[in-house]
């Protein structure tokens, strides 16, 4: 590690203080260059980012402990929003307080988010070519497979983390009927299994000591926005940056209604493509909401759109970092999740079922199959799959004169 790239830290802890050591005092230089590595070259969502946050911070440059990194991840966990996000954020305040966890996480989220807005520039244009058009639509073909998938990885870690089986498959179930049907109000539904599970838990303890009305207050004033196009775009990425628990494809169903049925600021195939730009490209799968802020308001939407869905987590880290061990702690934030988890799980795979419909061609089906296969039993990977899927659109669009229409 070069002279350079550190400022000197405080001395020793004293004694009584806790026994983590204290991480070196990065230069702002050095977050910016690695954390923006990280947002170049993060392809294939947070088990990507996470690998690369540990290959820098813990094994390579051993700027952080590996047990506090592994209990900031299971922190972040407990957080709603990108948890992969708000690892790299923590990661950045760890070393360098709050100017690094801003510095950071912008570097991290930067990349990635002009990356998709091009793109979406390209894809949702007046008269895009007829090979981009093969390209969105082979592409969102396979997106319903990618939610099964999403949610096939998350199932046994959940399961295995249950407190009651038949309370776990109920919240599974309402999630999964609640994306498939409710559209909006799936927010209500996840909210409502975390309280269920929390109150469950709490009389189990004999001490229901109430809490989570400070978690619905910002969802009940960020709802009472006026009208207005851009004031719309920021509550739906409200909703996705401080209303989603269970990983990041739980937005595809938190934005689906709204964004096609609600506002018809995107047609099912646009959205559809919308998906598959956020799994292809670097950093954070939340970026999907910068397209649906596109297709709304142009680039000043899409740029909104981020912000607002990413302050969720930065104002988590920024407010709440010090107290990373006692929110993982906490058995009232743990039984929450216990609820809300397994109903964002659910969402996601119904989520499936609104995206499948969204498909108008006969041939994006064998796509979809195709990519079924490709990620279930051939076990390949996310951007793998779409990337073939894409290419597959492409030739199909191209030599069938008829395939688009």
């Amino acid at each position: 590690m070069s002279s350079h790239d550190e400022i000197p830290g405080p001395g020793p802890a004293s004694p009584g203080q806790p026994v983590t050591p204290e991480p070196p005092r990065l230069s702002l230089a050095t977050i910016v260059r690695e954390w923006g590595r990280i947002g170049c070259i993060g392809f294939g969502g947070p088990p990507t980012h996470i690998k690369l946050l540990r290959d820098l911070c813990v094994e390579r440059r051993q700027w952080l402990d590996g047990q506090e990194f592994e209990d900031a991840i299971a922190a972040c966990n407990l957080l709603p929003g990108p948890a992969s996000t708000q690892l790299a954020i923590f990661c950045a305040w760890r070393l360098r307080g709050r100017p690094g966890a801003l510095v950071g996480g912008a570097a991290f989220i930067i990349p990635g988010l002009v990356v998709i807005l091009a793109l979406a520039a390209l894809f949702l244009s007046s008269s895009p070519p007829l090979w981009v058009l093969g390209a969105g639509a082979g592409a969102g073909a396979a997106v319903p497979a990618v939610a099964i998938h999403a949610g096939a990885g998350l199932t046994s870690a959940s399961w295995q983390r249950r407190k009651n089986t038949v309370r776990w498959l109920f919240y599974l179930l309402a999630g999964a009927a609640s994306a498939a049907t409710l559209g909006p109000w799936l927010v209500v539904v996840l909210l409502g299994c975390g309280l269920i599970e929390l109150t469950a838990q709490l009389t189990g303890r004999r001490h229901a000591d109430a809490w989570l009305p400070g978690i619905a207050a910002p969802a009940l004033a960020a709802g009472a926005l006026g009208s207005g196009v851009l004031l719309s775009v920021a509550w739906v990425a409200f909703k996705v940056g401080a209303l989603s628990y269970g990983g990041g494809f739980v937005i595809i169903p938190l934005m689906q209604s709204d964004t096609v049925s609600h506002y018809h600021w995107m047609t099912g195939a646009q959205f559809l493509n919308a998906v598959a730009l956020g799994q292809i490209t670097p950093g954070p799968v939340v970026q999907t909401v910068a397209v649906v802020g596109y297709a709304a308001a142009g680039l000043i939407g899409g740029i909104l759109a981020s912000l607002v869905a990413f302050s969720p987590s930065f104002a988590f880290i920024l407010l709440g970092a010090h107290r990373f061990d006692q929110i993982r702690g906490d058995h009232r934030a743990r039984a929450f999740l216990d609820g809300a988890g397994p109903a964002a799980i659910g969402a996601i795979f119904g989520s499936a079922i609104p995206l499948a419909r969204a498909l108008s061609h006969p041939w994006q089906y064998a796509v979809l199959a195709g990519a079924l296969l490709l990620l279930l039993l051939l076990r390949r990977g996310v951007v793998l799959t779409l990337l073939c899927a894409g290419a597959a659109g492409v030739v199909i669009a191209l030599t069938v004169s008829s395939a688009l229409h």
